[in-house]
């Protein structure tokens, strides 16, 4: 029951981490009418990558995200079980980045991989980090299972509608292995 209670508290820290900082970051920009003022003004003003490299990009900083978080489980973390996950998530991310990195260099779209991580995942890291033993186990279950659940949507849409065919088969072929990850993170709490 106190491991509970403290995944709970966990989840709310980070859970509240990331949208205080989303929050910040929405009330920092411009508001839609000046940025495409700005935009009309400006062709190299910043566009956000859409289709194909859009997904390329938060699958390349999922897998991102979830190495560097399985990496802090070494020195971080209290429970055999969240270790031995962890060496399992880092095996798995890997291998699923060298497939990306595989699929694209057969794809004639040049499409180039961005793995930078979102604003509410280094703020999860960022949370992960300053944490220890069992409070780390709880933080780091909870990002565990969010994360993957975020993923496993993203490749079931792409798979469903996506731009580029060599993509909606490696999301099609990866739905299986996120489906595990994230039932197998569940049993962690």
């Amino acid at each position: 029951m106190r491991f509970g209670a403290i995944a709970w508290a966990a989840a709310i820290s980070i859970t509240l981490g990331a949208c205080g900082q989303r929050d910040h970051a929405t009330s920092a920009e411009p508001n839609e009418a000046t940025t495409n003022e700005v935009a009309a003004g400006n062709d190299t003003a910043a566009v956000q990558p859409s289709g194909a490299q859009a997904f390329v990009n938060k699958a390349a900083a999922s897998d991102r995200f979830e190495i560097e978080t399985s990496k802090l489980v070494a020195g971080s973390a209290a429970s055999s079980a969240v270790m031995a996950y962890a060496r399992d998530m880092i095996a798995a991310h890997t291998a699923s980045s060298a497939k990306l990195k595989a699929t694209l260099a057969k794809d004639p779209s040049a499409i180039v991989i961005d793995d930078q991580l979102s604003p509410s995942q280094k703020a999860a890291l960022d949370d992960m980090k300053m944490k220890k033993g069992y409070i780390f186990d709880a933080a780091y279950v909870a990002a565990q299972v969010h994360g993957h659940d975020e993923t496993l949507t993203e490749l079931k849409n792409y798979a469903a509608s996506g731009d580029n065919a060599a993509l909606k088969a490696f999301a099609q072929d990866l739905i299986p292995t996120v489906e595990q990850h994230l039932a197998k993170a569940k049993t962690l709490k």
